[in-house]
């Protein structure tokens, strides 16, 4: 069970404030959630997460600004990309086999240490000053037609 949120009041400087507002509008969420998502980068890592991946986002704390900026860059290649959306889309057409579904695994799980990963990236930017990119700017941001497919 998870434990139930605390309730603070915190006087914060306006342009910290400003900040916060415009995380809040790049990413589509309220300000509590980014204020919360920055304590914790801040404070460390949640420790539900396996050991493997605490180590490799903690140790993203010691990159260079440019390599922040590298990592926050998908790290599944177009044609990984490709395969995945090619799977996700066959899956809500028919029941894959088992070679499918592993692979549709295999590939959620690089697709999600990605996703992980460039929050992580992006989360240090932001801690370190730099304004973050706007949310049609960011990587793996695909023109997708009404079916769900690249057009």
């Amino acid at each position: 069970m998870a434990p139930s949120p605390q309730t603070i009041q915190i006087e914060l400087a306006e342009p910290v404030y400003r900040r916060l507002q415009r995380a809040s509008e790049l990413t589509y969420r309220p300000i509590d959630e980014i204020l919360s998502s920055a304590l914790t980068v801040a404070l460390g890592l949640p420790p539900d997460l396996p050991a493997e991946s605490q180590a490799e986002l903690a140790a993203m704390g010691m990159l260079s600004d440019a390599g922040l900026w590298a990592a926050s860059e998908s790290t599944l290649s177009p044609a990984q990309q490709r395969r995945l959306r090619q799977l996700n889309h066959a899956a809500g057409e028919r029941k894959l086999s088992s070679s499918e579904e592993r692979e549709q695994a295999q590939l959620l799980e690089l697709y999600q240490r990605s996703v992980l990963q460039r929050a992580q990236a992006l989360a240090l930017l932001a801690y370190r000053g730099y304004d973050l990119p706007e949310r049609a700017d960011l990587p793996d941001q695909p023109d997708v037609d009404d079916d769900g497919l690249d057009s």
